[in-house]
């Protein structure tokens, strides 16, 4: 009778062993999946004063949407936590696309090999954003299902293990990022 109640208590202490490292795991990929995402911000961040200043040599007198990429990318450098990136970047995305979309009114801006160059390589990165984000969101949700799964419902709180915010651009952003942006002669 003993044998079998130490065996009990061993058994579940090993299987709360193998919960909690399991939970360890999902929180370090989110942590990881998080700094992908940090990476492709960053080389974005990298690009814009280029694709400004060539913007500036051609439409300089388009001042208000250079100052509102300037701006938006500033707000983006100083946003952290998931919720506030977001928003942050979402709104740059918008700036950035008003900024993209002088090359069609100006024809030698967008004809210029730096700017056809600099669009380029903002595209490669918001693809590869777009993949870091979905693996980010999906690494959450996994997680966030672990901590509220049974039995690591019952100590996961306790234990440090909170829920992750996903990296949602909200539907305001959204809307602005699905927007077709407006061209001024």
């Amino acid at each position: 009778m003993e044998w079998v109640l130490l065996a009990i208590l061993v058994a579940l202490v090993l299987y709360l062993i193998v919960v909690y490292n399991g939970l360890v795991s999902l929180r370090q990929r989110v942590t990881q999946a998080y700094a992908d995402i940090d990476v492709q911000l960053k080389q974005r961040h990298d690009l814009i004063p280029n694709l400004v200043e060539t913007v500036k040599g051609y439409a300089g007198h388009e001042r208000s949407t250079l100052e509102a990429v300037v701006q938006a990318r500033n707000a983006a450098l100083t946003a952290s936590g998931p919720a506030q990136q977001a928003a942050a970047e979402g709104a740059l995305s918008g700036a950035l696309g008003r900024l993209i979309a002088l090359g069609e009114a100006y024809p030698d801006l967008k004809a210029n090999t730096n700017f056809q160059q600099l669009q380029t390589e903002l595209a490669n990165v918001e693809n590869k954003l777009a993949a870091a984000r979905r693996f980010f969101n999906n690494a959450v949700s996994e997680y966030n299902a672990a901590i509220e799964a049974f039995p690591a419902v019952l100590f996961a709180r306790s234990m440090g293990f909170t829920s992750r915010e996903f990296f949602d651009v909200g539907e305001a952003q959204r809307q602005t990022l699905d927007a077709a942006p407006q061209v001024k002669f």
